[in-house]
């Protein structure tokens, strides 16, 4: 978990408000007995996690496709190739809709616009060398060159819910894997 006091309290009052606006519906589906708090969110959105990223072309159709999702301070972080058409898309739209789901365990839902990262021939983000310093970290060094291959993008979400119907058994799967992977 790298969030602040201070981005916990801003992300639980994003899922806060975000429900509280949400159709009688969902929330009938995601109640507070089935969704978790920003620190219980952060505590499972652990290392890569894979996003269905919809964007929309130029003519309003839309598009979906798959991202490597890194939740890192109660934001959605995800890169692509710098020809890939979902980056012509959100250079254009930056309106996006993300969902990361695992089976009938999980659901987070995050509806925002993206913000560039590492602009080609532009300035960086302030924190970009601490993120870059985690994406190094995590596909190694030499994975890409950095500064010419790939783009990457911070979702800044104007609505999040999580749909969570047993903590217990998400967070038991989660220790279970973290153990796999260990060994």
């Amino acid at each position: 978990m790298r969030e602040t006091p201070e981005e916990l309290r801003r992300l639980q009052a994003l899922l806060d408000a975000s429900l509280s606006r949400s159709t009688a519906h969902l929330r009938s589906i995601i109640s507070s007995e089935r969704t978790l708090t920003a620190g219980q969110l952060t505590g499972v959105l652990t290392g890569m996690c894979t996003l269905a990223l919809s964007t929309v072309t130029a003519k309003g159709e839309p598009r979906i496709s798959g991202v490597d999702g890194h939740f890192l301070h109660g934001k959605w972080h995800f890169g692509t190739a710098r020809g890939a058409a979902k980056a012509r898309h959100l250079a254009a739209r930056p309106a996006v809709s993300a969902a990361h789901l695992r089976g009938e365990d999980l659901g987070v839902f995050t509806h925002g616009s993206v913000e560039v990262l590492n602009p080609y021939g532009g300035e960086p983000a302030a924190d970009w060398p601490e993120l870059l310093a985690y994406f190094q970290g995590f596909y190694g060094d030499d994975a890409f060159d950095w500064d010419n291959d790939v783009v990457y993008y911070r979702l800044h979400p104007q609505w999040m819910t999580a749909f969570a119907p047993d903590l217990a058994k998400l967070t038991e799967k989660a220790e279970t894997a973290e153990k796999a992977d260990g060994a």
